[in-house]
């Protein structure tokens, strides 16, 4: 496996409503770019602590869907006052960019208020051969991905923005920085040549720097390296699921 994937992120509300909006597929499914489809199987009704297998899908492409299994199991009460779930997941669609994996979130009350809600994961990338090449430039992109939509998810908890709604400005704000270079390309198209190419190039790294409006998500406010005593380590619940 390679570098292990983490994300974590301050969200100004209570326990009950991080967890309920993380645990519940039909909630979770709205605010996660990795997902675009959870389904929760059915399990025996007597054994309430049994983990709890799920189905996922994602769209690719128009017309193509990457699907595959999972196995999860959380620690709603724990003595600490926080809360854990784990997890496990594989595909064996051949064109699935993961094969198999394993990760966890932790829920951690903040002192004063709030929850520091956080990630750690890694995969097996698919692809056979060509998987480990291909994850050097895709892995990024997951971490981003993950980090993005815990943005997501905390702009909805604290500001009531929901996922569509935080779609549609990230896909506004993407698409005037695009405008900008555009613009500016245009305004300066009979200068020399250099110069069009610098005003562009400015602009794109003003683009790419500029902060995000407060109702757009962003990666960036999202921290992506653990520090010593935050909850980077996976919980035993993880240790103990089996593979999907």
């Amino acid at each position: 496996m390679g570098e292990r994937i983490y994300v974590e992120v301050e969200i100004n509300t209570d326990l009950d409503q991080v967890w309920q909006a993380t645990q519940d597929p039909s909630a979770h499914q709205q605010w996660d770019a990795r997902f675009g489809e959870i389904t929760y199987l059915p399990k025996d009704p007597e054994d309430a602590a049994a983990p709890q297998r799920f189905r996922y899908a994602t769209r690719a492409l128009p017309g193509l869907t990457i699907d595959g299994v999972g196995i999860s199991a959380g620690e709603r009460q724990r003595p600490d006052g926080t809360r854990t779930s784990a997890l496990r997941f594989a595909s064996d669609h051949s064109l699935s960019l993961i094969r198999s994996g394993a990760g966890y979130w932790r829920y951690v009350p903040v002192h004063g208020g709030g929850v520091r809600f956080l990630t750690g994961y890694d995969y097996e990338p698919g692809w056979d051969r060509l998987g480990p090449y291909a994850d050097k430039v895709f892995r990024p992109l997951f971490g981003w991905l993950t980090a993005w939509s815990f943005d997501r998810l905390r702009l909805w908890l604290e500001r009531g923005i929901t996922p569509r709604r935080a779609r549609r400005t990230a896909l506004a704000d993407a698409g005037a920085r695009v405008a900008a270079v555009f613009v500016a390309v245009l305004l300066t198209r009979d200068l020399p040549a250099a110069l069009t190419l610098g005003a562009a190039a400015a602009l794109a790294v003003a683009g790419v720097l500029l902060p995000p409006s407060p109702v757009t998500p962003a990666a960036r406010r999202c921290r992506r390296r653990p520090s010593e005593g935050r909850g980077a380590v996976a919980p035993a619940t993880l240790a103990r699921l089996e593979r999907p």
